[in-house]
């Protein structure tokens, strides 16, 4: 191969490699998630619903926050793995995110007094809603 086709063959590899973002592919709990109980998750109110930041296709929920992006379509846009990272630690895809995260006790600045020392979801629940995400392919 010439120098400069495998140059820019490094390029483009390079470039899909750090598009895809950080991935957690290693399932947290035994069991797999469900899309039900996932979609019940994302939901409640007491566990940090995530309807507060983001629009979701739940169309019997009135009101759909729109600090975070939207997450119609997410489960296209990123893999399992990706949105498990992005559940359990959003700082490792943006260090300047306010998403809280739902799976880390350490390292947190401005924790509320019923969450400090514990998780906000179980592993369980991060399957739960990981499996719920994944279903969301259509905008």
């Amino acid at each position: 191969m010439r120098p400069l086709a495998l140059f820019a063959a490094l390029l483009l590899l390079a470039g899909t490699a750090a598009a895809a973002g950080p991935s957690m592919d290693r399932p947290l709990a035994d069991r797999p998630g469900d899309p039900a109980r996932g979609r019940s998750v994302v939901r409640d109110l007491s566990k940090a619903t995530c309807l507060i930041c983001h629009a979701m296709p739940i169309p019997e929920e009135p009101d759909h926050g729109d600090v975070g992006p939207p997450l119609a379509g997410v489960g296209a846009r990123l893999t399992p793995g990706e949105i498990r990272q992005r559940i359990v630690d959003p700082t490792t895809a943006n260090p300047a995110t306010v998403m809280p995260a739902y799976f880390r006790t350490e390292g947190l600045d401005r924790v509320g007094a019923p969450f400090r020392g514990r998780t906000i979801y179980t592993a369980q629940e991060v399957e739960d809603v990981v499996a719920f995400l994944a279903t969301l392919t259509g905008e």
